[in-house]
């Protein structure tokens, strides 16, 4: 399965692509098929996603904001313009310091 809610051949700015909500967190997916996905995130401040692990690695680009990403435990700021590869299987998870966005890109092993 392929799903596509961006047009291709476009020039799109990540950071006005999600929007805030107050007091939540929003996903918008970019693209997914069975090799991976890209998704947007938005974290209203003090927003999460709780701890968790996936089957494959994960990577974080920061695109605004500053936040935190949990990998074992071990906590890592992240502000706009950093990026950081969260391993498969390794507990992980993300938390807002302030408002954040962020791209989520995960590839699946083949």
């Amino acid at each position: 399965m392929i799903e596509k809610i961006f047009n291709i051949a476009e020039v799109y700015t990540l950071k006005s692509m999600v929007d805030y909500a107050e007091g939540a967190t929003v996903s918008k997916i970019i693209t997914r098929n069975e090799k991976g996905n890209l998704t947007l995130f938005a974290f209203d401040k003090g927003q999460n996603l709780s701890e968790h692990s996936a089957p494959f690695d994960a990577i974080v680009q920061v695109i605004k904001g500053v936040g935190t990403i949990i990998i074992d435990k071990k906590e890592h700021t992240v502000s706009e313009g950093q990026l950081i590869i969260m391993p498969a299987n390794v507990p992980h998870a993300v938390e807002a310091i302030e408002k954040f966005k962020m791209l989520l890109i995960m590839i699946k092993a083949s």
